[in-house]
């Protein structure tokens, strides 16, 4: 039975009508509209449909609604501020870090999720953590370079 639930998402409250066990990507995309998070294997493996939960990466395609509603989401919709991309979201873009673009939401929400926590990884370093997303068009070196390009950008806009 559906019940209805706040989600916090992208500094937004929403109230959904929806089961606990309902998964997050399904929610986002077909109750909010919010469709930037992608539907790829469905299993928690591929990684298009990475969001932020309270600031770590998740699988939005594994993850029960239920278990979210006191939690802050963040989807790749909720990441610019105003026309001001985030600084990942630009570095992609400045790297030509895409190529299908399939892929790109899931790997910009987990590179924002590594430098949330840490910006000063090796390239070796940053694609073992970028591992759990797929990207078929092999721009893997492209995209290592725009996390490294992203690092830089949020270091030198701390100082």
């Amino acid at each position: 039975m559906a019940t209805t639930r706040q989600l916090n998402v992208n500094g937004r409250t929403y109230n959904v009508d929806a089961e606990s066990d309902a998964s997050l990507l399904m929610v986002l995309r077909d109750h909010l509209d919010l469709t930037g998070s992608k539907y790829g294997c469905g299993e928690g493996q591929c990684g298009a449909c990475t969001v932020l939960i309270d600031g770590k990466s998740r699988r939005s395609c594994i993850t029960h609604v239920g278990d979210v509603a006191q939690k802050k989401i963040t989807t790749i919709e909720g990441l610019a501020q105003g026309d001001r991309l985030h600084p990942v979201q630009q570095a992609f873009l400045d790297e030509g870090a895409m190529q299908c673009a399939y892929c790109t939401s899931g790997m910009i929400m987990t590179a924002v999720s590594l430098l949330n926590t840490r910006r000063d990884s090796s390239a070796a370093e940053i694609a073992r953590a970028m591992e759990g997303n797929i990207c078929r068009c092999g721009t893997q070196p492209r995209i290592v370079s725009a996390i490294q390009r992203a690092a830089k950008a949020m270091n030198e806009s701390r100082s």
